[in-house]
């Protein structure tokens, strides 16, 4: 079986097809049963995020795969093939390792570095893993870059400012409204990202800052551990004729700011009022945008201002590259290594037949050795087939391309006189 990605990102695809590609937690034990359903799918992993949708699948060949991954993004999520067909990338065998393993460094992010996709990559393994879905090759390929994502944090400086993905929308916020110190902010949501543009907004000196969710519990717990005020969605409304600046961050699957709730709470102010939308499927009502006096950014306008982080040096990003493609190196070796297990230990089986054989051809004149000296030589015989093994083994594993390899494998199985596992 082979490893194959399909996927739509940022990069190519609008938002608004990333919001009806988006997976939400009922969707995706859907999905899940139809990877199980079908026969071209032996392992599959569901990577939804606000940038991408992803789905990973242990297949038995490019064509068969791409086909059945296909059908299962479509049909799950109710999207006609055609509105795939621009933006729809696949990566296969060893360019999907590559592919997943820069997503999780964060060097494939709107934001480069974007420091959440590393924890939902890993959390995409822990759901298909709970839904029976993975197996050895996904999860042996995405441990592999969740383990690259921690190396490029470590040893590099990508990814090391934890907030910088909400700070791309606070710039451009200050910039609407001519500095954010002493404005009034209203955070919508009590997740992650919502923590994130708390802080954002405490650093530039906003005057005061209002998280409302729809759990009142945890909109406490978020500004009790920001020292901001709470409230549910309820009061939403107060909240927003007030505000200078409304960000908003919510796992809702609708519409949460609506354009007469905007239009409401701006009659009777003279004011701006900045939006920013981080949500996928978004927040905010499109239509917000064009109000008076209401600047909305959303996922789009972050794409098409921010390019990358300009924290980021040249030095560190060709390190982020070199290691990634360092833990591909070595994912592959591991990759062919199990793939090609049966004929290693078949080569070592001859091996110890071989050394036995001769052993017992002279029983006889080793019968007159001490016991040590015996084994003594025993060691020598099985440690010199066992060098004579390591170098044809070590070089195959390192050979780069299935074709290539299944060629030399070939070709020493019939040079040993074995039979090539699988044929």
């Amino acid at each position: 079986m082979a490893i194959l990605a399909l996927g739509i990102s940022h990069r190519r695809a609008e938002v608004g097809l990333l919001e009806r590609l988006a997976f939400a937690e009922d969707d995706l034990v859907k999905a899940y049963r139809r990877t199980a359903d079908d026969p071209a799918i032996e392992e599959a992993v569901i990577v939804s995020t606000c940038n991408r949708v992803e789905i990973y699948g242990s297949v038995p060949s490019y064509h068969a795969g791409f086909q059945a991954l296909k059908r299962v993004l479509c049909e799950s999520r109710g999207v006609a093939a055609d509105d795939l067909a621009e933006p729809l990338y696949s990566h296969y065998e060893a360019d999907a390792a590559d592919h997943l393993f820069t997503v999780a460094s964060g060097l494939d992010s709107m934001v480069l570095g974007e420091p959440q996709i590393l924890s939902q990559v890993r959390e995409a393994l822990k759901r298909a893993d709970g839904e029976e879905a993975a197996g050895p090759a996904l999860t042996g390929v995405f441990n592999g870059a969740v383990n690259t994502g921690r190396r490029v944090r470590s040893e590099t400086g990508v990814g090391a400012a934890p907030d910088v993905f909400v700070s791309a929308g606070a710039d451009l916020g200050a910039a609407a409204l001519g500095g954010l110190a002493e404005r009034h902010a209203v955070v919508i949501g009590a997740g992650q990202m919502s923590a994130l543009a708390v802080k954002q907004l405490r650093r530039r000196g906003v005057a005061t800052v209002r998280v409302l969710n729809r759990s009142l519990e945890r909109a406490r717990a978020l500004a009790e551990r920001t020292s901001a005020a709470h409230g549910d969605l309820a009061d939403l409304p107060q909240a927003l004729a007030e505000a200078d600046v409304v960000v908003s961050a919510t796992g809702a699957a609708g519409i949460v700011l609506t354009e007469p709730l905007v239009l409401d709470a701006l009659r009777g102010r003279d004011r701006p009022l900045y939006v920013l939308d981080l949500a996928v499927p978004r927040d905010v009502e499109p239509s917000v945008g064009s109000l008076p006096d209401v600047t909305l950014v959303d996922i789009d306008g972050l794409r098409t201002s921010v390019a990358v982080r300009a924290a980021e040096t040249d030095a560190d990003i060709e390190q982020a590259h070199a290691i990634v493609a360092d833990e591909v190196r070595r994912f592959g070796v591991r990759r062919r290594a199990e793939r090609l297990g049966p004929l290693f230990r078949a080569m070592r089986e001859r091996g110890d037949a071989v050394v036995a054989a001769e052993l017992e051809r002279f029983r006889s004149d080793l019968a007159r050795l001490e016991p040590e000296e015996l084994e003594a030589v025993t060691a020598l015989a099985r440690g010199v087939v066992a060098k004579l093994l390591h170098e044809p083994i070590a070089r195959l594993k390192e050979i780069p391309g299935t074709g290539t390899q299944d060629a030399h494998a070939r070709a020493l199985a019939e040079l040993f006189g074995l039979e090539l596992p699988g044929e």
